[in-house]
């Protein structure tokens, strides 16, 4: 039965829900839901359109639906902030080829994973190409290297600590994160403003199947990652039958270990590519966060 009306003939009990309603849908866009942030302040290094993406069709036999963007060339990220936040943050970067970028199975839910742990988390859909195999990283390292740095930067508006941003790297995203590891520190990219005076060093990383970054033909890494003696610790994941072979992930943690630099590596039996944090049915692969929140906390990136 419902209550006597109220203003405009509506009914009270409407008019009380749909307050409420908005009252908790503006709660929720400031705790989860804030508008992404332009990575550049206008036009991207060498583009002349901006482009936030489009969607491509969902594959049916994907469950839960993975999305798949296309035509970026207005990079953002999206704001995923913890319940409980520690002051640690970090930058997921999703693989897709370099064509694409998938922003849920290796975005949004790592970022959840990583908010469960107070770990403030932003998702950098960053510049896709139409020929990833013509240096189909270079545009995505420079917006992840530019997004670090303005997180760095603005760290106070998330009440965050600049010393403890790192990177979440997945696939293709895991590529970019091995090139930007080891960059030296230079911005790709000609300086814009006083962003680009901040460093966008990692202070941890975690490369989750990092995408070719093994050289068969040299038998060593790819050119350009060359593990430095100040890399940032870090936490790698693969597996033995995977087509990316797991030999980059070696090879880079054999880096890190010369160095005597903070790090772990797991290269389970099985699992193949693109799992993301899901389970694969025969594969222990989907125990790789809970390992991986292990070691954070080991190197002081979670809050003890």
């Amino acid at each position: 039965m419902l209550l006597r009306s109220g203003l405009l003939g509506w009914p009270v009990s409407v008019l009380v829900a749909s307050l409420l309603l908005t009252l908790a849908g503006r709660s929720g866009q400031r705790a989860h839901a804030a508008e992404p942030l332009d990575v550049w302040p206008a036009l991207a290094p060498g583009e002349t359109t901006r482009s936030l993406g489009e969607a491509m069709a969902a594959r049916p036999e994907e469950q839960p639906p993975v999305t798949r963007m296309v035509g970026i060339t207005r990079p953002t990220l999206s704001i995923h902030l913890a319940d409980r936040p520690s002051g640690a943050a970090a930058i997921i970067l999703p693989g897709g080829g370099f064509s694409k970028v998938v922003p849920d199975k290796e975005g949004s839910e790592a970022a959840r994973w990583l908010n469960r742990h107070g770990v403030t988390a932003f998702v950098l859909s960053y510049r896709t190409t139409d020929d990833p195999k013509a240096n189909g990283w270079a545009k995505p390292l420079q917006d992840a290297q530019r997004a670090l740095a303005m997180i760095r930067h603005r760290a106070a508006d998330w009440n965050l600590d600049p010393k403890r941003l790192g990177i979440v790297a997945f696939s293709a995203g895991g590529q970019v994160g091995a090139r930007l590891l080891c960059d030296g520190g230079q911005i790709t990219y000609d300086r814009i403003d006083e962003i680009d005076d901040v460093s966008h060093r990692p202070d941890f990383a975690v490369l989750v199947y990092p995408w070719n970054i093994y050289d068969a033909q040299r038998d060593g890494l790819v050119a350009g990652v060359v593990v430095p003696h100040d890399c940032p610790p870090t936490f790698l994941v693969h597996t033995h039958d995977d087509r990316s072979s797991s030999l980059g992930a070696v090879l880079f943690y054999a880096g890190l270990k010369r160095h005597g630099i903070p790090a772990a590596l797991h290269v389970f039996g099985n699992g193949g590519h693109g799992y993301g944090l899901r389970p694969v049915d025969g594969s222990l692969i989907a125990t790789w966060p809970d390992l991986a929140s292990h070691w954070l906390g080991s190197v002081g990136v979670l809050a003890k």
